[in-house]
């Protein structure tokens, strides 16, 4: 099983910017060359590369021998529901100090409540000639949020609605203490004054567990959706490369806010690496919209396995479970978009690789939430399968989810990139 090869990568990818550090250093072990999008390009055939936007998107590609016919793309993110830090004191007791914090996408905000939290993301440090980002974790149990006691609110466990003004600003420490500012600057060598912006967000600092009697299931923080990007990346590396199909693996930023900006799905991060590759390798203007069509692309976010306390939330007729295998997810209203066409293909590559694959929709009367493909879809014209793992406690400070999955997901990733995927026509294609 190579589940502790993920929880090493979500351990070392305490934000964004960190999954896509990780995922750079992995590639360039891995003989892949970085880009830079301000610099011109100059490619070769059979080769990999990988290029980054705002540190915490990341596209990489191995190119085919010849001039590409077709791409085999997946695509995740890199992002999860946290909490943005404003500034480095909220206003409240004069006993106190505390951080001023937002909220970042849609959490269980309970989940986040009395257990170790700590900051981490990126700081903008001025130099001699300038400015240059740095990444920073700050690998201490540092903050908590508390609760209040249940003597002070009886009812709490009838539920209760949480304001993230009041109820989840954390904890740093008692008036007195060194500022998180003079930590920052303690941890990056430099004078505070040299600290100009930052990009931090709290991480709880739960490290990545096997649970079960015999291990059967993994926790940690960030599964969703770091789980599928490093199965994407995984598989891409483990594949072989192609005569005259490229290999393209996405890790996108900003999902659990909406995709819309420039490092997101809704971005041109996707359309401008396209581009940019078909200009390098002399592609006109139909050999381009060609590729695109005999195109086919994961996208990879996990799905809700059966809660084994509240089973009925889950479909009668299409359960899915931890360690069942890779999710094929769908929606009738092209939140996901998967369709009978690209979940065959994707099937059947599946069924070839001895890869298991279990069917996901959500209940008839519960609405589902959109992810990358449906958005991707509006960049570029690739017909797409919605893919993931089953997972319990999606958007919880830490969530559990098979150990098996895993594998069969990186899996199934690899199987795709090494397919001989040929479109023969519209609704037809040769493996």
């Amino acid at each position: 099983m190579r589940v502790q090869a993920l929880m090493d990568f979500i351990d070392h990818s305490p934000s964004p910017y960190h999954a896509v550090a990780q995922a750079a250093k992995l590639l360039k072990e891995a003989g892949f060359h970085p880009l830079e999008e301000h610099e011109k390009w100059e490619l070769t055939a059979g080769q990999g590369y990988y290029v980054t936007r705002n540190q915490s998107s990341l596209i990489a590609f191995r190119l085919p021998r010849h001039k590409p016919e077709r791409w085999l793309l997946t695509a995740a993110h890199s992002d999860s529901p946290t909490f943005a830090v404003k500034n480095d004191l909220a206003e409240g007791d004069k006993h106190y100090l505390r951080l001023a914090v937002e909220g970042y996408g849609g959490m269980n905000s309970a989940s986040w409540q009395d257990r170790p939290l700590t900051v981490a993301g990126r700081v903008l440090v001025a130099t001699q000639t300038g400015a240059e980002s740095r990444l920073v974790y700050l690998d201490r149990d540092l903050l908590t949020i508390p609760s209040l006691a249940i003597h002070m609110q009886r009812d709490i466990n009838k539920g209760h609605e949480y304001n993230p003004q009041k109820d989840m600003q954390p904890l740093y420490g008692l008036v007195g203490s060194k500022s998180l500012t003079d930590l920052l600057a303690e941890e990056l060598g430099v004078d505070k004054q040299a600290l100009l912006a930052w990009d931090l967000v709290l991480v709880p600092r739960q490290k990545p567990v096997l649970l079960g009697a015999e291990g059967e299931l993994f926790q940690a923080p960030r599964i969703d959706d770091l789980g599928c990007a490093w199965a994407g990346l995984e598989g891409l590396l483990a594949a072989k490369g192609q005569e005259k199909a490229g290999q393209l693996c996405c890790i996108f930023d900003n999902e659990e806010v909406g995709s819309g900006t420039r490092q997101g799905a809704l971005g041109t991060f996707l359309p401008d690496v396209l581009e940019r590759i078909a200009c390098c390798l002399d592609m006109d203007g139909q050999e381009r919209r060609m590729a695109l069509a005999g195109s086919m692309l994961l996208s990879a976010d996990n799905g809700h396995a059966v809660h084994p306390n509240f089973g009925e939330k889950s479909d009668p007729a299409n359960r899915v479970y931890p360690n069942g295998g890779v999710v094929v997810k769908y929606s009738a209203n092209q939140k996901y978009t998967t369709n009978a066409l690209t979940a065959g293909v994707f099937q059947a590559i599946c069924q070839k690789a001895g890869v298991p694959v279990q069917t996901f929709a959500n209940r008839a009367d519960e609405p589902g939430g959109s992810t990358l493909g449906n958005l991707l879809g509006q960049q570029v014209s690739i017909p797409m399968v919605d893919i993931g793992m089953a997972q319990l406690a999606m958007h919880a400070a830490v969530e559990t989810a098979g150990s098996r999955d895993p594998d069969y997901l990186a899996q199934a990733c690899t199987a795709f990139y090494e397919s001989q995927l040929t479109r023969e026509g519209d609704g037809r294609y040769a493996f």
